[in-house]
């Protein structure tokens, strides 16, 4: 079971992808803010924020994303998590991912170091955990896949460097990502396009796709999310829709 901000961080950091690559896209440095909103029947309350920032320094994007519970969420299940990636600017490939967890009254920080032979990709990280009563464990771990491998970070300004125009509708489209001490798989297809209205009461045209996340034994990691992406060159995602146990939570952009 994935916590509210890990949810949407999956929403938001596996967005959209297609055929053919841009091997010519740049990103400027940007800020994306989101609200993150929790819904179970009539209720509906903003329950968290969430921040996703993209710095360009020489060959490599350094890129970061927080989010938080917000005071009334923190009662329930208290959230605190930092995500930084590191990625090469010309292959679109992760060097190095990080994600420090603050959940529930439990620290986790895990981190990887990527290396590539070929096609084989290889991780090499540590996970170190820090319960509710003090106790302390480090592990070391080794993940490994072949072709399109990325991290919850890396892969979102991957798949924004692919033009969605190109791809067909119900096409899936196959990658691995490297998730805390495991692999998963996220499958993406595009399911049709239409209008988002935003929180400030703009509309804008987006793209409708949907991802699933399996296990390499093909069992579902989680439920399947909904991300309305905008129909522009940025290709950034507005509005993206996961389910908890109880209700399912939304996240909104409100700043980019």
């Amino acid at each position: 079971m994935k916590s509210i901000i890990t949810t949407i961080i999956l929403g938001i950091c596996t967005a959209f992808a297609s055929m053919t690559a841009s091997a010519a896209t740049k990103f400027a440095d940007e800020t994306l803010k989101y609200v993150i909103t929790y819904k179970w029947g009539l209720i509906t309350k903003d329950s968290g924020d969430a921040t996703l920032t993209l710095k360009n320094q020489g060959s490599k994007y350094y890129i970061r994303l927080t989010g938080k519970t917000r005071p009334w969420a923190d009662g329930l299940f208290k959230v605190r998590d930092t995500l930084v990636s590191v990625m090469d600017k010309e292959k679109f490939r992760p060097i190095s991912y990080t994600k420090a967890a603050h959940e529930g009254g439990s620290y986790t920080k895990d981190h990887i170091e990527y290396s590539y032979s070929g096609k084989r990709v290889t991780g090499n990280g540590t996970i170190y955990k820090e319960k509710k009563k003090g106790e302390t464990t480090t592990s070391e771990l080794e993940l490994a896949a072949e072709g399109d491998t990325f991290d919850m970070l890396s892969v979102f300004y991957w798949i924004r460097s692919f033009d969605p125009e190109k791809m067909p509708e119900g096409k899936k489209l196959t990658a691995t990502l490297f998730s805390g001490s495991h692999e998963e798989t996220v499958k993406i297809w595009k399911v049709g396009e239409g209008i988002i209205k935003m929180r400030d009461g703009t509309r804008r045209d987006a793209w409708h796709i949907r991802f699933t996340f399996t296990s390499r034994g093909g069992k579902k990691t989680s439920d399947d999310i909904d991300a309305w992406i905008s129909k522009d060159d940025k290709r950034i995602p507005l509005e993206i829709k996961g389910s908890l146990p109880l209700g399912h939570v939304c996240a909104y952009l409100i700043e980019n």
